[in-house]
């Protein structure tokens, strides 16, 4: 039979059909005493067919290839969901392996090229399918990644067959079984090793030549290559080779080729159409405005690809904006509004004015409230747009008349010659206090004398008018001077200090507050001048302060406070003496009455009270003020 079947392959009785061809190559090789002393080589064909109803969602394995077989086909019977997954014996994933579903394409694994197909998810009604030629180098496990129910998976491949033991020789040729597919048309024959038996004489035989066994020659041909990987741009596709016999230029397992002889270029380049350009369009930039309409911007690019990656990734480049349609250009510029602006809000009239007549001041409430209507911090408002809180009132001509208070009862000293007092005011209705001259005539006194009786040697303090406020808004201080005097049968003697220290000695300074600061400059005391003549400079740190001593930045810039000066301007060596001068007329008067012991008097009567040191020293080594 073996002779048989050298025959009917040498002429090629039947060309047309691929699986005569296919079963001359894998002939046997020797035959000794008629019967086959190695192992002989058969096919079958495995089918089967995967359906469940319901499954657990993930990875559940549906069928195991072993290694040899080939001709390999997997496929959904129907579109779903679901997706299918290779992996070899080892657990290494080739296709949708670790919750990764891979695009289709050629992947290369276990010796031989697998074909993954994804028809269109729109347009298709097809399932998933993986065609693998084989063959396999290593045995392939066969998954299905469950996500829709009822799943239905078929799967078919050839499988060579082996047999060592010998076989009697059969009566006739056993019957052979084709298998083609659809899709690619392909003859697999299942033939059983048995059927394979010594070779008959035949009349038929040609002579000379039925024990006629060419040696085959096969080499490897480029069959065609797979998609571009890129749709548009340059992209990059896989080349497809196959082993054929050069003889019948059929198509044989690859396994038959010298694989030291296998193309090594797998891979080419392969430019399609030009890809389209399309705006690039950035993030919005944060609105303009906090409050009210405003204004938001973003960036705008004309980009082209020029390289789609098999892993789904791009790269692009800037291209010209014609290339993308000005007409079609995203806008670049918005109008946005975060929140409506709070607003100034009057929520009282004007109040009655503060004095019955002459000029006062009325005022009203004005707050800034959201669109909520909650009142809110007046910050949130336009401070340029707050309506005015106060407003001055002129409630005409004021009648005006003296009106004074009934006299202190007891004399301001408590011995000799002293002081009762009243208060002097400006009246209209008895109710509205006037500025002391604005009523006519002649004021009233306001301070007596009164006699307590004979003193013999009285020590008491003597207390000096208070100074003006140390600061014109926010707080300040008022001081003022005291002076211990003797008195004695009506003789007023000034003393040191300490013969009064066991009288109650009054305050000397006490606090005073003009009117809040607000936000103001302050200023701290000049240091020491860098140099005793010949111009110097001192510096002192200015601060910008709230009323609760806050750090603030909202004081006028034009109004700040010089932080350094120039000093000790005068020339080394000269003796300059401070300018010392009256600013009063009446001096004289101050020199008479003795009292130019007061700082006050001795500042505003400097010249004349200086006069008098100079010419009396002794008399004012014993007046120690404080």
């Amino acid at each position: 039979m073996a002779g048989l079947w050298q025959h009917l392959c040498s002429l090629q009785l039947i060309p047309a059909l691929a699986l005569f061809q296919f079963l001359c190559l894998l002939q046997p090789t020797s035959s000794v005493g008629g019967r086959n002393t190695g192992a002989e080589l058969g096919f079958k064909l495995v089918k089967g067919n995967f359906s469940r109803m319901f499954l657990r969602v993930g990875y559940h394995k549906i069928a195991e290839i072993p290694s040899g077989a080939f001709n390999i086909s997997i496929r959904e019977t129907k579109k779903s969901r679901n997706y299918l997954a290779l992996q070899t014996s080892s657990g290494k994933h080739i296709i949708n392996g670790h919750w990764v579903i891979d695009r289709p394409g050629i992947y290369n694994a276990v010796g031989t090229q697998l074909t993954y197909q994804r028809p269109n998810e729109v347009s298709s009604r097809a399932g998933e399918s993986i065609t693998v030629p084989g063959p396999l180098t290593d045995d392939l496990h066969v998954y299905l990644i469950y996500q829709q129910p009822s799943p239905s998976v078929h799967f078919e491949y050839v499988l060579p067959l082996t047999n060592t033991k010998t076989t009697p020789e059969p009566s006739s040729l056993s019957t052979l079984t084709p298998y083609v597919t659809s899709d690619e048309m392909q003859v697999v024959v299942g033939m059983a090793t048995n059927d394979i038996v010594k070779e008959k004489p035949s009349p038929n035989m040609v002579p000379g030549k039925a024990n006629v066994n060419p040696q085959p020659v096969y080499t490897w041909t480029k069959r065609g290559y797979t998609e571009c990987s890129s749709t548009c741009g340059k992209g990059r596709r896989q080349l497809l080779w196959e082993c054929i016999d050069k003889a019948l230029h059929v198509s044989v397992p690859a396994d038959l080729c010298d694989p030291t002889l296998e193309p090594s270029n797998q891979q080419e380049d392969c430019h399609i159409q030009q890809c389209p350009a399309y705006w690039d369009v950035g993030e919005w930039s944060e609105c303009s405005k906090k409050c009210g309409p405003g204004s938001q911007h973003r960036q705008v690019i004309c980009r082209q690809v020029t390289h789609v990656h098999s892993n789904g990734t791009e790269t692009s480049v800037t291209a010209a904006p014609e290339l993308c349609g000005s007409a079609d250009k995203p806008v670049t510029k918005s109008s946005c509004q975060l929140k409506i602006c709070s607003q100034w809000e009057i929520r009282s009239e004007w109040s009655e004015c503060s004095v019955p007549c002459g000029v006062g001041q009325r005022s009203r409430q004005v707050v800034c409230v959201s669109n909520q209507d909650e009142v809110e911090p007046d910050e949130e408002c336009n401070m340029n747009l707050k309506p005015d809180r106060l407003q001055n009132c002129d409630m005409g001509a004021c009648a005006r008349s003296w009106f004074t208070s009934q006299w202190n009862q007891k004399c301001s000293a408590e011995c000799g010659q002293g002081n009762r007092t009243r208060t002097t005011v400006c009246l209209m209705n008895h109710v509205t206090d006037l500025p002391l001259d604005s009523c006519n005539g002649e004021r009233p006194k306001e301070v007596t004398t009164c006699n307590s009786g004979p003193c013999q040697n009285r020590l008491e303090w003597y207390a000096g008018p208070w100074s003006q406020c140390s600061a014109e808004c926010g707080n300040g201080t008022q001081t003022r001077n005291l002076a211990c005097v003797l008195q004695n049968k009506g003789h007023m003697e000034v003393v040191v200090p300490m013969k009064c220290s066991t009288r109650p000695k009054p305050i000397t300074a006490q606090p005073c507050v003009l009117k809040p600061c607000g936000v103001q400059w302050y200023v701290t005391e000049w240091s020491m001048c860098s140099r005793s003549c010949n111009g110097g400079y001192r510096v002192r740190e200015v601060r910008c302060l709230t009323d609760n001593v806050a750090p603030s930045e909202q004081c006028d810039p034009t109004l700040i406070p010089e932080s350094r000066e120039e000093c000790n301007t005068q020339p080394c060596g000269a003796d300059i003496k401070p300018a010392c001068s009256d600013q009063y007329h009446n001096c004289m008067l101050v020199v008479q009455a003795r009292l130019c012991v007061y700082a006050y008097y001795t500042s505003v009567c400097c010249a004349s009270c200086r006069r008098v040191q100079r010419t009396y020293p002794n008399s004012f080594q014993n007046n120690i003020w404080r």
